[in-house]
């Protein structure tokens, strides 16, 4: 019995060096991110999937889905040298690209009765686990690098003032695994559904640039 049991030490052995290289690998990938702005950066659109559209009973739930949502999608696409600044936000204008099609997928399977919420409480409830949850549900084609999707959490209408939360994630595409992610809120303005509600993920693209990135390079980096 000592034998066998001394045989199956080089085993546990290997198992456990496996396991720690593989869980470095993700550090190391991020710190990559951080620290080499040649490492390429996928953009992967906005996931509606978990949003709630928080005190608006007159919202037309089939357009939102079938329309609206795609809008929103689109014109960060279109405005991305102009008003949606991601490679600038992450310092790699030269180095990043778009692919969308996993989320639009994943966004065109959302029951549009959920859409719609009375519950204030909707606004902050989803946790990490939830954004590891979406992001292992997108069917990601590309399988190599890091990937950014921006997971919608909530827009809340209010009398004087409208407000957004968004979860800024960036994911090794290989494996779905989330490396970061950050929930930011910011207030919604502009004329019609799509400017408002899109102008959150500009707001935080706008935080990225001016102070989040820096404080990741700083948390992560080193």
């Amino acid at each position: 019995m000592i034998m066998k049991s001394t045989q199956k030490l080089p085993l546990l052995l290997a198992l456990f060096m496996l396991f720690a290289i593989t869980g470095n690998s993700f550090a190391q990938s991020l710190q990559e991110f951080f620290t080499n702005k040649a490492t390429p950066l996928t953009y992967l659109g906005i996931d509606y999937t978990k949003n709630r559209l928080i005190n608006d009973p007159a919202g037309n739930t089939a357009d939102i889905k079938a329309r609206l949502y795609n809008n929103m999608n689109r014109v960060v696409l279109e405005e991305m040298d102009k008003n949606y600044k991601i490679g600038d936000a992450f310092s790699r204008s030269a180095a990043i690209t778009t692919n969308i099609e996993a989320v639009t997928e994943r966004n065109e399977s959302i029951n549009a009765g959920d859409i719609l919420s009375s519950n204030a409480s909707d606004f902050n409830r989803l946790k990490e686990s939830d954004i590891a949850a979406c992001v292992k549900a997108l069917n990601i084609k590309t399988k190599e690098g890091i990937g950014l999707v921006f997971i919608m959490e909530a827009m809340k209408k209010e009398e004087k003032k409208n407000y957004g939360a968004v979860w800024v994630t960036l994911i090794d595409m290989k494996t779905k695994k989330v490396l970061l992610t950050e929930r930011m809120e910011q207030d919604a303005a502009g004329f019609g559904f799509r400017n408002m509600w899109v102008s959150v993920v500009k707001k935080s693209i706008v935080e990225i640039d001016k102070s989040a990135y820096k404080k990741w390079t700083k948390k992560y980096g080193s």
